[in-house]
């Protein structure tokens, strides 16, 4: 039986965590916060962040991470993206050689414009066969429920990417698929928060279904000339990594990244909304690291630009809905 350690007790780490032991996977979350963990591990539940849902009576939690990764095949990934680098240097040490990393992150790094996997690659000191990451349309609280999902599992080593599939394949509800196309994936998962961003702002300025089925094709327009860039493999962007996960975080309620769009576009401040917001909007902080990655890579990302206006430099919704409206018309292409 497979062993794996989740680090960080949110609502998808702690719902994968739920997965993984359906899937018949031996698991322990890791937290910062005893009250979190106690509760987890004494009440078999998380108040937090999934009020209300059971969780499993076998699964583990922990404030020591030495204890977290004793014996772990898998080290799950599952902190806010701006905080891996720090964590993981924290954690490294007491990593079991062999063990594979799995990112349920979906982020840029700030300041380095590096992907979860590249930042755990270098952090960690371990070869990309040894990482591997989780993206799809997600949403946790939906799954924590156990309605039916699919999720995409990537590593460049198929192997080590069907060994990940099997740990956290739990029939009926939830589905994995394996992928080597790391980049891909994990740039579809982190460019969505960013789409949804500007979904929400247009809903919450009141505009209807077509800006909102503009706003994501285009959006996937956007993640699919990057990822060319970066050199994804294109049929990624059609599947659960790409329109899948964009789909889910752009229309549904439950996302972070769409609702907190959405109080920006009701008139709140970031700082109010900031506040107002339990967990983090990953979009929010990595719209700037993505569009640097886009000028890095000399990509036109013009959804990235006006979200970046309105979130970090104060440009008005209305006029960031003009200046899209206003560019000068181009073909209606794939990936243009």
């Amino acid at each position: 039986m497979s062993k794996a350690a989740v680090f960080g007790t949110g609502s998808w780490g702690t719902t994968f965590a739920m997965i993984l032991c359906a899937a018949g996977t031996r698991t322990t979350l890791w937290g910062r916060r005893a009250e979190i963990v106690e509760a987890i591990d004494r009440e078999h539940r998380n108040p937090d962040y999934l009020p209300g849902v059971p969780l499993p009576s076998e699964l583990r939690a922990t404030t020591d991470p030495a204890a977290a990764l004793d014996g772990a095949d898998f080290v799950v990934l599952a902190v806010p993206s701006q905080s891996l680098r720090a964590n993981l240097a924290e954690w490294a040490p007491l990593i079991p050689p062999g063990a594979v990393l799995v990112s349920l992150m979906k982020g840029i790094e700030l300041g380095t414009a590096k992907r979860m996997s590249e930042v755990i690659r270098e952090v960690a000191g371990v070869p990309q066969e040894r990482v591997a990451v989780v993206s799809g349309p997600n949403l946790a609280m939906e799954i924590a429920r156990r309605q039916p999902a699919a999720t995409v599992v990537a590593c460049t080593d198929e192997a080590v990417a069907q060994r990940l599939q099997q740990a956290c394949h739990a029939p009926p509800w939830f589905r994995p698929y394996t992928n080597t196309d790391v980049v891909g994936v994990e740039v579809g998962g982190a460019v969505k928060n960013v789409i949804a961003l500007a979904v929400g702002v247009a809903t919450g300025m009141g505009m209807g279904d077509n800006v909102r089925a503009m706003m994501m094709t285009r959006g996937l327009a956007e993640i699919s000339r990057l990822g060319a860039a970066l050199g994804a493999d294109q049929h990624t962007f059609a599947g659960l990594a790409g329109m899948g996960d964009l789909a889910a975080t752009c229309a549904s309620p439950l996302s972070r990244n769409r609702t907190f769009g959405e109080n920006l576009g009701r008139g709140m401040t970031l700082a109010e909304v900031t506040a107002a917001t339990k967990q983090t909007a990953e979009g929010v902080k990595s719209c700037e690291s993505v569009l640097e990655l886009a000028r890095k890579h000399d990509v036109e990302m013009p959804i990235t630009e006006v979200v970046v206006g309105v979130v970090h430099d104060g440009l008005d919704p209305g006029e960031a809905a003009t200046l899209l409206m206003s560019r000068s018309p181009k073909p209606e292409r794939y990936g243009v």
